[in-house]
């Protein structure tokens, strides 16, 4: 099996004509062994690509007799995750998801990072594109060969293989989430107010939400392949080809069954998140009330001293006691009796 470094670009990652599940020679290119396929009428050709440029992909169009929006949505690598039809071809667009490592949630800047594989799985031919630097699929490829009698199905085994893998993978992202939301929880209700950041929780929820939007869109076109879209799906053509034989439809099924898994464990978080917005404003705005209170009280017991000084400030030549040789020494006093009082009934209504 060929390998390749992972940041290449526009390359042809594999290419091979299978027939009745077994990999025969390579013929180092693609136009040849899919002209081998059409000649023989056995088989089909498995073509990998990387991030294809507009040229590479116009070569491939010729050769297979592509759709032009086909094309168009294979060299762009800002698609929506989906399922389209062709004259009996199926066009999937998935999103593949990365766990991003972290020391800490509160040191963390990115939690997932996103790439998109394209599968085109039409009668005789299957085309994989790849556009990111974490979604390989060697492994899928190298467990489907060892497995001859599952590629004898042709293309919708490696369409099937490659919507089980990415999807597993959203469980794995989702599970390896799990500790970071639990920290997350717990940094929220153990921090003081003046040490909580929620610059934290929001970016946690923009990460849910992004990984939200890969994998919801997911549950139309798995139930379509699975045999059992409801009311709600736009697809309403039957299943063409391999793809309405029973025992690929329960497969498609089991990896739909996976996808809801991921979907409830996602909306979970998302909920908690939610929760944990909501407590952090909580407990802000009580914060908040509180310093409001320890503001307002201080200002009422500095009431006093600035309203007896503002009287006795002014300059008014008959004011009582002014004569008087204890009269400084008494207002003190009395301001400081005052002052302590108030102090002592607000302490008292925990208003201090």
């Amino acid at each position: 099996m060929p390998s390749h470094s992972p940041s290449a670009r526009d390359l042809v990652l594999d290419c091979a004509v299978y027939v009745d599940g077994a990999r025969l020679d390579d013929t180092g290119d693609f136009a040849q062994a899919y002209q081998r396929v059409r000649a023989t009428g056995r088989g089909f050709v498995w073509l990998g690509l990387h991030s294809p440029t507009a040229a590479r992909m116009a070569s491939v169009a010729r050769v297979f007799n592509l759709h032009s929006l086909v094309v168009e949505d294979l060299v762009d690598a800002h698609q929506r995750p989906k399922l389209e039809l062709y004259d009996g071809t199926v066009f999937l667009v998935l999103r593949s998801m990365h766990y991003v490592d972290h020391a800490a949630v509160d040191k963390a800047n990115d939690i997932v990072s996103s790439g998109e594989i394209m599968v085109l799985a039409g009668p005789d031919f299957v085309i994989t594109v790849r556009h990111g630097n974490h979604t390989q699929l060697g492994g899928v490829r190298a467990a489907l060969e060892s497995r001859p009698e599952a590629l004898a199905f042709g293309p919708v085994a490696v369409l099937h293989a490659v919507a089980d893998h990415v999807v597993d993978s959203y469980q794995r992202v989702a599970i390896d989430m799990a500790d970071d939301v639990d920290e997350l929880e717990e940094h929220v209700f153990a921090s003081s107010t003046t040490d909580l950041d929620i610059d934290v929780v929001y970016m946690f929820k923009r990460e849910i939400l992004e990984l939200h939007r890969a994998v919801a869109p997911l549950a139309v076109p798995l139930a379509w392949l699975s045999g059992a879209a409801g009311p709600g799906s736009t697809l309403r053509a039957e299943l063409p080809g391999a793809f309405g034989e029973k025992e690929i439809r329960r497969h498609f099924r089991d990896v739909a069954d996976h996808l809801t898994a991921a979907v409830d464990m996602i909306d979970g978080y998302d909920e908690r998140l939610t929760t944990l917005l909501n407590a952090a404003a909580t407990k802000v705005g009580i914060q908040q009330n509180t310093d409001m209170r320890k503001i307002s009280s201080w200002a009422a017991i500095a009431v006093v001293p600035t309203a007896i000084a503002g009287i006795y400030g002014m300059n008014f030549e008959h004011m009582p006691e002014l004569a008087w040789r204890w009269s400084y020494p008494a207002v003190l006093l009395l301001l400081l009796l005052i002052c302590t009082t108030l102090w002592v009934v607000l302490h008292k209504n925990r208003w201090l």
